[in-house]
Protein backbone atom coordinates (compact mmCIF):
# COMPACT_ATOMS: atom_id res chain seq x y z
CA UNK A 1 0.00 0.00 0.00
CA UNK A 2 1.57 3.20 -0.97
CA UNK A 3 1.73 6.45 1.57
CA UNK A 4 1.87 10.08 1.26
CA UNK A 5 3.38 12.61 3.60
CA UNK A 6 2.17 16.18 2.39
CA UNK A 7 4.47 18.54 4.47
CA UNK A 8 3.19 22.15 5.68
CA UNK A 9 5.22 24.59 7.21
CA UNK A 10 2.48 26.25 9.55
CA UNK A 11 2.26 30.04 8.85
CA UNK A 12 5.57 30.26 7.38
CA UNK A 13 5.76 33.80 6.32
CA UNK A 14 4.84 34.59 10.43
CA UNK A 15 7.13 31.59 10.82
CA UNK A 16 10.06 32.86 9.22
CA UNK A 17 9.80 36.56 10.85
CA UNK A 18 9.51 34.89 14.26
CA UNK A 19 12.62 32.81 13.91
CA UNK A 20 14.46 35.77 12.61
CA UNK A 21 13.74 37.93 15.60
CA UNK A 22 14.48 34.49 17.25
CA UNK A 23 11.03 34.36 19.41
CA UNK A 24 8.64 31.11 18.88
CA UNK A 25 6.79 31.07 16.29
CA UNK A 26 3.84 29.47 18.46
CA UNK A 27 4.07 31.74 20.58
CA UNK A 28 4.22 35.07 19.47
CA UNK A 29 1.57 37.37 18.25
CA UNK A 30 2.79 38.60 14.37
CA UNK A 31 1.04 39.15 11.48
CA UNK A 32 3.01 39.89 7.96
CA UNK A 33 2.14 42.88 6.36
CA UNK A 34 3.63 46.05 4.19
CA UNK A 35 1.98 48.83 6.74
CA UNK A 36 3.17 51.54 4.64
CA UNK A 37 0.13 50.91 2.06
CA UNK A 38 -2.24 51.94 5.48
CA UNK A 39 -4.89 49.86 7.56
CA UNK A 40 -6.33 48.65 4.51
CA UNK A 41 -3.70 46.48 3.73
CA UNK A 42 -4.05 42.78 3.61
CA UNK A 43 -1.94 40.27 6.27
CA UNK A 44 -0.11 37.78 4.01
CA UNK A 45 0.10 35.64 6.79
CA UNK A 46 -0.44 35.44 10.53
CA UNK A 47 1.41 33.48 13.26
CA UNK A 48 -0.25 30.56 14.90
CA UNK A 49 -0.94 32.28 18.07
CA UNK A 50 -2.89 35.13 16.40
CA UNK A 51 -5.39 32.05 14.97
CA UNK A 52 -5.80 30.98 18.13
CA UNK A 53 -7.00 34.38 19.56
CA UNK A 54 -9.40 34.11 16.40
CA UNK A 55 -7.74 36.56 14.05
CA UNK A 56 -8.48 35.31 10.39
CA UNK A 57 -6.06 34.45 7.87
CA UNK A 58 -6.13 37.37 5.18
CA UNK A 59 -7.61 39.67 7.22
CA UNK A 60 -6.51 43.52 6.79
CA UNK A 61 -4.96 45.45 9.66
CA UNK A 62 -7.97 47.18 10.59
CA UNK A 63 -9.69 44.31 11.56
CA UNK A 64 -7.38 43.00 14.00
CA UNK A 65 -9.02 43.92 17.42
CA UNK A 66 -6.12 42.64 19.76
CA UNK A 67 -3.62 45.31 20.99
CA UNK A 68 -0.55 43.87 21.40
CA UNK A 69 0.95 42.35 17.80
CA UNK A 70 4.15 42.64 15.86
CA UNK A 71 3.76 43.91 12.00
CA UNK A 72 6.55 42.62 9.64
CA UNK A 73 7.15 43.90 6.78
CA UNK A 74 7.39 40.98 4.31
CA UNK A 75 10.50 39.81 2.77
CA UNK A 76 9.78 37.62 -0.16
CA UNK A 77 13.71 36.54 -0.44
CA UNK A 78 14.31 35.77 2.95
CA UNK A 79 11.21 33.35 2.76
CA UNK A 80 12.13 31.81 -0.31
CA UNK A 81 16.06 30.85 1.23
CA UNK A 82 14.22 29.48 4.17
CA UNK A 83 11.75 27.53 1.77
CA UNK A 84 15.18 26.35 -0.02
CA UNK A 85 16.83 25.40 3.35
CA UNK A 86 14.04 23.52 4.21
CA UNK A 87 14.17 21.39 0.80
CA UNK A 88 17.60 20.89 1.94
CA UNK A 89 16.52 19.06 5.21
CA UNK A 90 13.98 16.85 3.22
CA UNK A 91 16.51 15.70 0.97
CA UNK A 92 18.94 14.52 3.13
CA UNK A 93 15.87 11.85 4.30
CA UNK A 94 13.77 11.81 0.67
CA UNK A 95 15.30 11.06 -3.05
CA UNK A 96 14.43 14.33 -4.69
CA UNK A 97 12.65 12.40 -7.36
CA UNK A 98 10.03 11.26 -4.45
CA UNK A 99 9.48 14.90 -3.50
CA UNK A 100 7.17 17.48 -5.19
CA UNK A 101 7.10 20.54 -4.62
CA UNK A 102 3.65 22.09 -4.53
CA UNK A 103 4.35 25.70 -2.90
CA UNK A 104 6.67 27.82 -1.32
CA UNK A 105 5.77 26.18 1.70
CA UNK A 106 4.22 23.12 1.17
CA UNK A 107 5.25 19.57 -0.86
CA UNK A 108 4.62 15.98 -1.50
CA UNK A 109 6.46 13.25 -0.60
CA UNK A 110 6.38 9.33 -2.05
CA UNK A 111 7.61 7.94 1.48
CA UNK A 112 6.28 4.17 0.63
CA UNK A 113 9.85 2.59 0.49
CA UNK A 114 11.28 4.96 3.23
CA UNK A 115 8.95 3.20 6.11
CA UNK A 116 11.25 0.07 5.41
CA UNK A 117 14.14 1.87 4.79
CA UNK A 118 14.30 3.76 8.10
CA UNK A 119 12.43 0.68 9.73
CA UNK A 120 9.78 3.02 11.40
CA UNK A 121 5.74 3.29 10.74
CA UNK A 122 4.43 6.44 9.56
CA UNK A 123 3.51 8.33 12.24
CA UNK A 124 7.00 8.31 13.36
CA UNK A 125 8.66 9.38 9.95
CA UNK A 126 6.27 12.47 9.72
CA UNK A 127 7.52 13.43 13.46
CA UNK A 128 10.98 12.84 12.62
CA UNK A 129 10.38 14.97 8.91
CA UNK A 130 8.59 17.65 11.34
CA UNK A 131 11.57 17.11 14.05
CA UNK A 132 13.87 18.05 11.44
CA UNK A 133 12.82 20.92 9.79
CA UNK A 134 12.12 22.25 13.30
CA UNK A 135 15.82 21.13 14.46
CA UNK A 136 17.44 23.07 11.41
CA UNK A 137 15.14 26.01 10.08
CA UNK A 138 13.10 26.76 13.39
CA UNK A 139 9.77 26.56 11.52
CA UNK A 140 6.91 24.70 12.83
CA UNK A 141 5.69 22.37 10.35
CA UNK A 142 2.43 19.86 9.80
CA UNK A 143 2.01 16.41 8.07
CA UNK A 144 -0.71 15.21 6.19
CA UNK A 145 -0.64 11.26 5.61
CA UNK A 146 -2.53 8.96 3.44
CA UNK A 147 -2.65 6.18 0.71
CA UNK A 148 -3.25 8.64 -1.96
CA UNK A 149 -2.00 12.41 -2.54
CA UNK A 150 -5.63 13.48 -2.63
CA UNK A 151 -6.12 11.66 1.19
CA UNK A 152 -3.01 13.13 2.06
CA UNK A 153 -3.71 16.45 1.40
CA UNK A 154 -7.16 16.24 3.25
CA UNK A 155 -5.84 14.75 5.93
CA UNK A 156 -3.23 18.25 6.80
CA UNK A 157 -5.87 20.89 5.49
CA UNK A 158 -8.59 19.72 7.86
CA UNK A 159 -7.52 17.23 10.18
CA UNK A 160 -3.33 17.94 11.34
CA UNK A 161 -3.68 21.34 11.62
CA UNK A 162 -6.03 20.30 14.32
CA UNK A 163 -3.89 18.14 16.16
CA UNK A 164 -1.53 18.52 19.02
CA UNK A 165 1.44 16.87 17.55
CA UNK A 166 0.30 18.31 13.56
CA UNK A 167 0.17 14.91 12.13
CA UNK A 168 -2.98 13.17 10.89
CA UNK A 169 -4.05 9.98 8.72
CA UNK A 170 -6.39 9.30 6.58
CA UNK A 171 -7.19 5.92 3.99
CA UNK A 172 -10.48 5.91 2.08
CA UNK A 173 -12.53 4.03 5.18
CA UNK A 174 -11.23 6.75 7.74
CA UNK A 175 -12.11 9.51 4.64
CA UNK A 176 -15.93 7.93 4.64
CA UNK A 177 -16.17 7.94 8.35
CA UNK A 178 -14.98 11.17 10.17
CA UNK A 179 -14.97 13.69 6.44
CA UNK A 180 -18.18 12.04 4.09
CA UNK A 181 -20.37 14.81 6.42
CA UNK A 182 -17.90 17.26 7.38
CA UNK A 183 -18.79 20.95 5.80
CA UNK A 184 -18.04 23.01 3.86
CA UNK A 185 -17.38 21.53 0.90
CA UNK A 186 -14.73 24.05 -0.15
CA UNK A 187 -12.59 22.54 2.59
CA UNK A 188 -11.66 20.02 0.48
CA UNK A 189 -8.73 20.62 -1.85
CA UNK A 190 -9.83 21.12 -5.44
CA UNK A 191 -12.86 22.14 -4.31
CA UNK A 192 -13.62 25.89 -5.11
CA UNK A 193 -16.07 28.24 -3.81
CA UNK A 194 -17.13 28.34 -7.52
CA UNK A 195 -17.57 24.28 -7.78
CA UNK A 196 -18.98 24.30 -4.18
CA UNK A 197 -21.83 27.16 -5.44
CA UNK A 198 -22.73 24.84 -8.41
CA UNK A 199 -23.02 21.94 -6.47
CA UNK A 200 -25.11 23.43 -4.43
CA UNK A 201 -27.49 23.69 -7.40
CA UNK A 202 -27.99 20.34 -6.84
CA UNK A 203 -28.37 19.88 -2.80
CA UNK A 204 -24.94 18.66 -2.31
CA UNK A 205 -23.08 20.19 0.21
CA UNK A 206 -20.87 17.33 1.82
CA UNK A 207 -19.16 14.68 0.24
CA UNK A 208 -21.34 12.24 0.96
CA UNK A 209 -24.17 14.02 -0.98
CA UNK A 210 -21.11 14.18 -3.88
CA UNK A 211 -20.61 10.71 -3.88
CA UNK A 212 -23.92 9.45 -3.92
CA UNK A 213 -25.39 11.87 -6.77
CA UNK A 214 -26.20 10.35 -10.56
CA UNK A 215 -22.83 10.25 -11.86
CA UNK A 216 -24.52 11.33 -15.59
CA UNK A 217 -25.81 14.35 -14.29
CA UNK A 218 -22.57 15.48 -12.59
CA UNK A 219 -20.87 14.89 -16.24
CA UNK A 220 -23.39 16.98 -17.66
CA UNK A 221 -22.94 19.91 -15.10
CA UNK A 222 -18.81 19.37 -14.67
CA UNK A 223 -17.72 17.80 -18.17
CA UNK A 224 -14.39 15.61 -17.65
CA UNK A 225 -13.57 16.96 -14.10
CA UNK A 226 -16.64 15.10 -13.08
CA UNK A 227 -14.67 11.99 -12.55
CA UNK A 228 -12.00 13.93 -10.29
CA UNK A 229 -15.01 14.91 -7.91
CA UNK A 230 -16.49 11.88 -8.02
CA UNK A 231 -13.28 9.64 -7.00
CA UNK A 232 -12.23 12.62 -4.43
CA UNK A 233 -15.53 11.44 -3.10
CA UNK A 234 -14.67 8.50 -2.44
CA UNK A 235 -11.76 9.22 -1.08
CA UNK A 236 -9.86 7.81 -4.72
CA UNK A 237 -7.08 9.06 -6.58
CA UNK A 238 -4.89 7.44 -9.56
CA UNK A 239 -2.22 9.90 -10.16
CA UNK A 240 1.22 9.34 -8.12
CA UNK A 241 4.07 11.98 -7.72
CA UNK A 242 5.93 9.95 -10.58
CA UNK A 243 3.38 10.91 -12.70
CA UNK A 244 3.17 14.53 -12.17
CA UNK A 245 7.04 14.73 -12.86
CA UNK A 246 6.15 12.76 -16.10
CA UNK A 247 3.34 14.95 -17.54
CA UNK A 248 4.51 17.34 -20.11
CA UNK A 249 1.75 20.09 -21.24
CA UNK A 250 0.22 20.39 -24.41
CA UNK A 251 0.16 24.19 -24.28
CA UNK A 252 1.77 27.12 -22.40
CA UNK A 253 0.95 30.77 -20.93
CA UNK A 254 2.58 33.15 -19.56
CA UNK A 255 1.01 35.56 -17.45
CA UNK A 256 0.84 38.99 -14.86
CA UNK A 257 -1.60 40.27 -12.54
CA UNK A 258 -1.49 43.72 -10.48
CA UNK A 259 -3.93 44.93 -7.63
CA UNK A 260 -3.58 48.42 -8.18
CA UNK A 261 -2.32 50.62 -4.80
CA UNK A 262 -5.72 52.90 -5.51
CA UNK A 263 -8.40 52.98 -8.22
CA UNK A 264 -7.32 54.36 -10.97
CA UNK A 265 -9.22 56.12 -13.49
CA UNK A 266 -9.21 54.97 -17.99
CA UNK A 267 -6.21 56.58 -18.76
CA UNK A 268 -3.79 55.75 -15.57
CA UNK A 269 -4.82 51.97 -16.09
CA UNK A 270 -3.81 52.33 -19.37
CA UNK A 271 -0.46 53.38 -18.79
CA UNK A 272 -0.36 50.70 -15.93
CA UNK A 273 -1.10 48.06 -18.78
CA UNK A 274 1.28 49.87 -21.45
CA UNK A 275 4.00 48.70 -18.76
CA UNK A 276 2.68 45.36 -18.18
CA UNK A 277 2.84 43.86 -21.68
CA UNK A 278 6.00 45.43 -22.45
CA UNK A 279 7.60 43.62 -19.08
CA UNK A 280 5.99 40.68 -20.40
CA UNK A 281 7.07 40.65 -23.81
CA UNK A 282 10.74 40.91 -22.48
CA UNK A 283 10.42 37.95 -20.53
CA UNK A 284 9.27 36.18 -23.62
CA UNK A 285 12.62 37.41 -25.01
CA UNK A 286 14.39 36.31 -22.42
CA UNK A 287 12.78 32.75 -22.42
CA UNK A 288 13.31 32.46 -26.11
CA UNK A 289 9.79 32.43 -26.21
CA UNK A 290 6.95 33.92 -28.59
CA UNK A 291 2.75 33.41 -28.81
CA UNK A 292 0.09 33.83 -30.60
CA UNK A 293 -3.11 34.45 -28.12
CA UNK A 294 -3.43 37.18 -26.01
CA UNK A 295 -5.33 37.68 -22.73
CA UNK A 296 -6.87 40.61 -20.71
CA UNK A 297 -9.53 40.85 -17.76
CA UNK A 298 -9.80 43.68 -15.14
CA UNK A 299 -11.93 44.08 -12.38
CA UNK A 300 -13.61 47.57 -11.23
CA UNK A 301 -13.70 49.22 -8.15
CA UNK A 302 -17.64 48.28 -7.73
CA UNK A 303 -16.22 44.41 -7.62
CA UNK A 304 -17.71 43.48 -11.56
CA UNK A 305 -14.71 42.18 -13.97
CA UNK A 306 -14.57 41.91 -17.47
CA UNK A 307 -12.33 39.75 -19.70
CA UNK A 308 -11.37 38.65 -23.45
CA UNK A 309 -8.77 37.08 -25.68
CA UNK A 310 -8.04 37.94 -29.06
CA UNK A 311 -5.84 35.46 -31.49
CA UNK A 312 -3.34 37.45 -32.82
CA UNK A 313 -1.92 37.48 -36.84
CA UNK A 314 1.40 36.69 -35.72
CA UNK A 315 3.69 34.83 -33.20
CA UNK A 316 5.80 36.77 -31.65
CA UNK A 317 7.60 38.60 -28.43
CA UNK A 318 7.54 42.12 -29.60
CA UNK A 319 6.37 44.67 -27.98
CA UNK A 320 5.23 46.91 -31.07
CA UNK A 321 3.16 44.09 -32.47
CA UNK A 322 1.60 42.70 -29.55
CA UNK A 323 0.10 45.81 -27.82
CA UNK A 324 -2.17 47.14 -30.56
CA UNK A 325 -3.91 44.12 -29.94
CA UNK A 326 -3.96 44.68 -25.89
CA UNK A 327 -5.02 48.41 -26.75
CA UNK A 328 -8.04 47.00 -28.77
CA UNK A 329 -9.17 45.43 -26.14
CA UNK A 330 -8.85 47.54 -23.92
CA UNK A 331 -10.85 50.29 -25.76
CA UNK A 332 -13.64 47.83 -26.32
CA UNK A 333 -14.17 46.15 -23.20
CA UNK A 334 -13.08 49.27 -20.24
CA UNK A 335 -16.36 51.33 -19.01
CA UNK A 336 -14.68 54.98 -18.72
CA UNK A 337 -16.76 55.97 -16.42
CA UNK A 338 -15.76 53.41 -13.68
CA UNK A 339 -12.34 52.90 -11.66
CA UNK A 340 -10.23 50.13 -12.40
CA UNK A 341 -8.75 48.33 -9.68
CA UNK A 342 -7.13 45.14 -10.89
CA UNK A 343 -5.39 44.58 -14.25
CA UNK A 344 -4.26 40.99 -15.47
CA UNK A 345 -2.87 39.77 -18.63
CA UNK A 346 -1.54 37.00 -19.94
CA UNK A 347 -0.69 34.66 -23.69
CA UNK A 348 -1.48 31.53 -24.17
CA UNK A 349 -0.17 29.13 -27.71
CA UNK A 350 3.29 29.69 -26.08
CA UNK A 351 5.94 28.05 -28.33
CA UNK A 352 9.62 28.34 -28.91
CA UNK A 353 10.87 31.22 -30.90
CA UNK A 354 11.92 28.70 -33.46
CA UNK A 355 8.15 28.94 -34.51
CA UNK A 356 8.06 32.39 -34.42
CA UNK A 357 5.82 34.26 -37.52
CA UNK A 358 5.00 37.27 -39.33
CA UNK A 359 2.95 38.29 -42.36
CA UNK A 360 4.47 38.51 -45.57
CA UNK A 361 4.27 42.62 -45.93
CA UNK A 362 6.16 43.04 -42.30
CA UNK A 363 9.58 44.66 -42.82
CA UNK A 364 11.99 41.94 -41.88
CA UNK A 365 14.88 44.70 -40.83
CA UNK A 366 12.88 46.42 -38.84
CA UNK A 367 11.84 43.12 -37.09
CA UNK A 368 15.36 41.64 -36.70
CA UNK A 369 16.10 45.91 -34.88
CA UNK A 370 13.34 45.28 -32.50
CA UNK A 371 14.57 41.94 -31.51
CA UNK A 372 17.79 43.26 -31.49
CA UNK A 373 17.12 46.07 -29.17
CA UNK A 374 14.85 43.67 -26.54
CA UNK A 375 17.47 41.25 -26.50
CA UNK A 376 19.50 43.98 -25.42
CA UNK A 377 17.49 45.47 -23.27
CA UNK A 378 16.83 42.17 -21.16
CA UNK A 379 20.40 41.85 -21.08
CA UNK A 380 21.01 44.95 -19.65
CA UNK A 381 18.49 44.21 -17.09
CA UNK A 382 19.89 40.62 -16.00
CA UNK A 383 23.32 42.51 -15.20
CA UNK A 384 22.30 45.90 -13.54
CA UNK A 385 18.92 45.52 -12.59
CA UNK A 386 15.93 46.22 -14.22
CA UNK A 387 15.31 49.78 -13.12
CA UNK A 388 18.67 50.26 -14.53
CA UNK A 389 16.91 51.07 -17.70
CA UNK A 390 13.24 52.15 -18.28
CA UNK A 391 11.20 53.43 -20.94
CA UNK A 392 10.00 57.56 -19.71
CA UNK A 393 6.59 56.33 -19.22
CA UNK A 394 7.55 54.24 -16.13
CA UNK A 395 8.32 57.77 -14.33
CA UNK A 396 5.34 59.08 -14.68
CA UNK A 397 2.90 59.79 -11.45
CA UNK A 398 0.98 56.69 -11.72
CA UNK A 399 3.35 54.04 -13.17
CA UNK A 400 4.36 51.00 -11.16
CA UNK A 401 6.75 49.54 -12.78
CA UNK A 402 8.94 51.52 -10.74
CA UNK A 403 7.85 50.15 -7.46
CA UNK A 404 7.21 46.12 -8.53
CA UNK A 405 10.81 45.79 -9.68
CA UNK A 406 11.72 45.92 -6.71
CA UNK A 407 9.42 43.15 -5.25
CA UNK A 408 9.48 39.75 -5.44
CA UNK A 409 6.76 37.33 -6.22
CA UNK A 410 4.42 40.99 -6.00
CA UNK A 411 5.83 41.50 -2.25
CA UNK A 412 8.58 43.42 -0.85
CA UNK A 413 12.18 41.30 -1.12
Amino acid sequence: MAIYFVVDMKSFYASVECVLRGLDPLETSLVVADESKGKGTICLAISPKMKSLGVKNRCRLFEIEIKDFIIAKPQMKKYIEFSADIYGVLLKLFDKKDIFVYSIDECFIDVTSYLKFFKIDKFKLAQKVIFSIKEETGIPAAVGIGTNLFLAKVALDICAKKQKDFVAYLDEELFKKHLWHHRPLKDFWQISTGISSRLAKFAIYDMFALAHFNYNSLKREFGINAELLFDHAWGKESCTIADIKSYERKSHSLSSNQVLSKPYFYDDAFLVLKEMVENLCLDMTRKKLVASVVHLRFSYQDKTASSASKKMDVTTNLYSFVFPFFKNLFNKMVDTKKLIRKIGISFSHVVSEDFEQYLLFHDRKEILRQKKLAKMVVSVHDKFGKNSLLKGISLLENATQRERNKLVGGHSA
